[in-house]
């Protein structure tokens, strides 16, 4: 059955009349007579009792034209859900994220793609480690990632969102915590608490490098998943860390955050997706976080 014989039948039943049905869909009279007629075979009854001076609707055509309104509004709302999906305003997007380093830039980001889009649906991937993260979206895995540059990922491109500092985060009762700054070459000798090795965390790479600078390697004593659990081990009592300003957030009984001395060692915060991934839900998230999120004005 074609929808044009729905839509011709729903007319004429409306208007009662075919002169007036054929004006509403501009179309003659003739083929409208000619599309009712077929609509009638094929259902194997009449809809319409008619005759020079009126028309009206049989039991079989008042029975059918709900159904058929239904029908129809059926196909509208597919219709303007696919036109709305193509311009992005339905869909799923996936995203995988650190927890404690995204803890102000993730829900600027959520919140703004709520608001403008409710339909839209975030998939988060929590405690993706950010080069875990890259490498989920290089291979599809993901959509949209926060990552750390620097990013030398054939097809995958990035757009910098926040420039963080590493910094030191120590128990209160620690000798070093009476000083302003803390030169990376006195933690020597201290034990480290700091996400597991080879787990894919940017963090953890750039706390052995830091160290590695100041002339050791750092003796990690104690392994964490995420950040609020390294720094309640350091609040405890159980080593140092180096962390992140966007970490700073987090504060505990016993906690207490120095900068380094020197020249401070930055790292960008970075969104990333395939430059290939065509999905116009992601190209929306872009957009909406282009504004949520937008690139320091220093860079």
């Amino acid at each position: 059955m074609e929808l044009r014989y729905l839509t011709a039948f729903v007319a004429v039943a409306e208007e009662l009349h075919f002169g007036r049905a054929a004006k509403r869909l501009q179309m003659a009279q003739p083929p409208l007579s000619q599309q009712i007629r077929q609509l009638e075979r094929e259902l194997g009854v009449q809809l319409f009792e008619r005759n020079t001076r009126s028309v009206r609707l049989t039991s079989a055509g008042e029975s059918f034209l709900e159904p058929a309104r239904a029908v129809l509004d059926d196909v509208d709302t597919a219709v303007r859900a696919a036109k709305a999906a193509g311009r992005g305003e339905y869909g799923r997007v996936t995203v995988g994220f650190a927890g404690a380093s995204s803890h102000e830039s993730l829900p600027l980001l959520t919140r703004a793609v709520r608001a403008a889009h409710p339909g839209l649906d975030l998939v988060m991937r929590g405690q993706t480690y950010a080069n875990v993260a890259l490498a989920k979206v290089a291979d599809g895995s993901l959509d949209l990632g926060f990552v750390r540059l620097p990013v030398n990922q054939p097809g995958v491109r990035t757009r910098v969102i926040e420039v963080e500092e590493l910094i030191c985060a120590l128990p209160t009762d620690h000798p070093l915590a009476q000083q302003e700054r803390i030169a990376i070459e006195q933690l020597a000798d201290e034990p480290f608490v700091s996400f597991p090795a080879n787990a894919g965390s940017t963090l953890r790479d750039a706390l052995v490098k830091a160290c590695v600078s100041g002339g050791f390697n750092p003796r990690v004593v104690q392994e964490a998943p995420d950040s609020y659990t390294i720094l309640a081990l350091v609040a405890a009592g159980v080593g140092v860390t180096l962390t992140l300003t966007s970490c700073q957030h987090i504060q505990q009984t016993g906690l207490i955050y120095r900068p380094l001395a020197g020249e401070p060692t930055r790292m960008h915060a970075a969104l990333a997706w395939r430059t290939d991934n065509a999905s116009a839900a992601l190209r929306t998230v872009l957009e909406i976080a282009e504004e949520a999120l937008p690139t320091p004005a220093a860079l």
